[in-house]
């Protein structure tokens, strides 16, 4: 399966906190997303220990929501203090998946950081047989740079088609590179090996994860007090625009040709229909680079 046949939303809806919702609340969040046109849900093994896949395979079943309106992603790979690529833990890990989802499939599974002991062949193998037993559809990566990707491929049957990094405005390491070749100063350091336009070449999808968050996932900078110099333009823009900051700064990744989705992780409904609004602007490219050097970039 390539990406291009996967009916895909633009923006993608983390189920990451759903672990502790109530069924009915889960159940609502999923229609709402149905509702405002995002139909793909990224999920991982680990995610609440389990937990956010099993209250989303209750929530989809309680609230009777068709199988072939959701496109269901997990990920497999990380153990409590290590990495695990295995062909056993792989297989092991997406039939746990399954269980708790309360399915028969899932549309694409990724592989859940890098694994420096990662035997490629292993991998190659448990693909084809989960795409052979119809349990996985499609296959990515998450946060692989392009020569662990190339290792990968070289014993693939199937294509790589997503590779999950953290991107947003207040994370455009894949970009700053590019912008800043053949100078001496921090943004030109090649930290990713060339990721964004290795995936643009190759017709990999870049899943853009906590594009909202400042760090790894300390908080949002969204009204955040320690990013008044991004978030005042961000708020005028999109107050001109009609839409948040939130979807603003979501449309600001949607307007980048590169074609990335977006992951957002919110439970709350009205946010999540806020965020969706971002499909519906699409900033020129003076806004595109207003907002990147509002965020403390600089232009060579």
């Amino acid at each position: 399966m390539t990406r291009n046949e996967l009916q895909r939303s633009q923006i993608i809806h983390g189920c990451m906190r759903i672990a502790n919702l109530p069924t009915s609340e889960a159940s609502t969040l999923i229609n709402t997303a149905l509702d405002v046109g995002i139909n793909f849900f990224d999920h991982a093994d680990i995610y609440g220990k389990g937990q956010a896949e099993e209250v989303f395979g209750r929530a989809m079943k309680t609230a009777s929501i068709a199988r072939e309106k959701l496109i269901i992603q997990t990920k497999c790979g990380i153990r409590p203090g290590y990495y695990d690529f295995s062909q056993e833990h792989i297989i092991d890990s997406v039939n746990s998946s399954l269980k708790r989802l309360q399915t028969e499939y899932v549309d694409v599974l990724l592989l859940h950081r890098p694994d420096t002991l990662v035997e490629p062949e292993e991998v190659a193998e448990a693909f084809t047989k989960l795409q052979a037993s119809g349990k996985v559809r499609a296959f990515g990566v998450s946060n692989q740079n392009p020569l662990q990707m190339e290792l990968l491929s070289r014993f693939m049957e199937q294509k790589i088609i997503f590779n999950q990094v953290q991107f947003g405005l207040v994370h455009t390491g894949i970009v700053d590179f590019g912008l800043n070749v053949n100078l001496k100063n921090e943004p030109a350091i090649n930290r990713d090996g060339g990721v964004l336009e290795y995936c643009r070449l190759k017709e990999i999808t870049i899943q853009a994860w906590s594009p909202l968050q400042h760090g790894f996932i300390e908080g949002v900078f969204i009204n955040n007090p320690q990013f008044a110099h991004l978030n005042e333009p961000l708020e005028e823009m999109a107050v001109s625009k009609g839409i948040t900051s939130a979807a603003l700064a979501i449309a600001w990744i949607l307007r980048h040709p590169a074609k990335m989705q977006p992951i957002v992780g919110t439970t709350n409904t009205r946010h999540l229909k806020e965020i969706s609004e971002a499909t519906k602007v699409e900033l020129s490219r003076e806004e595109w680079y207003q907002l990147y050097r509002a965020a403390g970039n600089k232009l060579p």
